[in-house]
């Protein structure tokens, strides 16, 4: 099945959780945000959500840096 990560299209498994897709392409579940079809998504929901042919996700990754306190 196909879904688009990020503008680009994707091949998955299905049945895939999004949090093992997340997994799978070496990102912690705890450290993104996603938008899925355009809703962001509560953390607690990636476990259960299953990706489906089509699903357009969103995914943001937070990153740390700049000035120092």
């Amino acid at each position: 099945m196909k879904i688009i990560c990020n503008g680009a299209k994707i091949a998955v498994e299905d049945e895939l959780s999004l949090a093992m897709f997340l997994r799978g392409k070496g990102l912690d579940p705890d450290t993104v945000a996603v938008a899925c079809d355009g809703a962001i998504l509560a953390r607690e929901t990636y476990a259960d959500l299953r990706l489906r042919e089509g699903m357009v996700l969103e995914v943001v990754r937070f990153v740390g840096g700049g000035a120092s306190c």
